[in-house]
């Protein structure tokens, strides 16, 4: 009896270390979990770095910001960046501004650069700007620091057909308060380049602006070109002025060529009129010649009538012959005489 319950028991005992081994292996797999958990909704190295740097964050803030899909990082770095500028912004006003799309990093480096720079910005000018799409960091930078644009090349011609080129440099400063509805580069670029085709054109010869390049740059700054845009024009200076080719002459040849294409259309029109007119003469001249033929058939007849009729004798008919023979003479004669007709031999 007692040699059958030892394997029983061995049994036993075996079932009871397993059933520990794998509850203390599901512990430790959750406790792992757990771990994972409190640290994800927890961040528990970033709460006491916020903490150290004298901003105001709980343990259930950071938990809130993760439930509702904030990463915490985007939010605590910024404020700690804010504290140690002298901003004073709530983490509820960096919050509600990543959740509107906005980039909350960027918005407070921002305003520490325009505090450093003595530029009157606001949070919610800020944040207004960089949800406008525009880059509010190098808007603030464009403030200390203006930014030149250079022109493409621009061409025009002046009063005498000449094409003059320019290429102008415009000095430009960001304006903060216009930067949200304001116009941009594109518009500054297509103003200035109206204004050099403007002054350009308005010049009697190419040589006043070769003398005086800075007439297109006074003309331009004296239209105010930088209204209603997100720049302030500090300057324009004309950085190239160069030839282009004669326009005028070009245009002039061009028309002499159009006119010399008109007056021979003009032209082969009269000489297609006259053509079809000759043929309509030579036309004419043949159906007299048909009626001349006509009436010279009842002459014969005209004749036999007379004899018969005793109107006219034999001796009458014998001169008519003669007259036309002497007529037919004096016509080969005629045509003899002519120039390029062959002339008769003499034996």
């Amino acid at each position: 009896m007692q040699v059958i319950l030892e394997p029983r028991v061995a049994k036993a005992q075996t079932r009871r270390i397993q059933l520990n081994s794998g509850l203390v292996a599901i512990i430790i797999v959750g406790g792992l979990v757990l771990l994972f958990v409190v640290t994800y909704f927890i961040p528990v190295g970033l709460w006491i770095a916020a903490l150290a740097s004298g901003v105001s964050v709980r343990l259930v803030d950071l938990i809130g910001m993760r439930l509702r899909g904030v990463v915490p990082h985007a939010i605590i770095n910024p404020a700690i960046m804010g504290v140690k500028g002298g901003l004073g912004i709530s983490l509820q006003a960096l919050e509600s501004h990543y959740l509107a799309g906005g980039n909350v990093s960027r918005v407070v480096s921002a305003l520490i650069a325009a505090q450093r720079a003595g530029i009157s910005l606001n949070f919610k000018q800020a944040t207004a700007i960089d949800l406008a799409g525009r880059d509010v960091l190098e808007a603030v930078r464009l403030c200390v620091k203006p930014k030149v644009i250079t022109t493409p090349l621009v061409a025009a011609m002046a009063k005498n057909g000449i094409q003059v080129k320019a290429i102008a440099r415009i000095t430009v400063k960001v304006d903060i308060t216009k930067l949200i509805g304001g116009a941009t580069e594109e518009t500054i670029l297509a103003r200035v380049g109206e204004g050099i085709v403007t002054t350009i054109g308005s010049a009697e010869t190419h040589k006043e602006i070769l003398e005086n390049p800075d007439r297109i740059s006074k003309t331009i700054q004296e239209k105010g070109l930088d209204a209603k845009t997100a720049f302030e024009i500090l300057s324009i200076d004309i950085a190239d002025v160069d030839i282009g080719s004669n326009i005028g002459a070009k245009l002039q040849i061009d028309q002499a060529e159009a006119d010399m294409k008109i007056a021979q259309a003009k032209a082969a029109e009269r000489r297609a009129m006259a053509e079809a007119k000759e043929q309509e003469m030579r036309a004419l001249e043949q159906e007299m010649r048909a009626r001349l033929v006509e009436a010279e058939t009842a002459v014969p007849q005209a004749v036999a009538a007379a004899l018969r009729d005793g109107n006219m004798g034999i001796l009458d008919y014998f001169t008519i012959k003669n007259i036309s023979a002497d007529t037919e003479m004096r016509k080969s004669f005629g045509h003899m005489l002519e120039p390029g007709s062959p002339q008769v031999s003499r034996s």
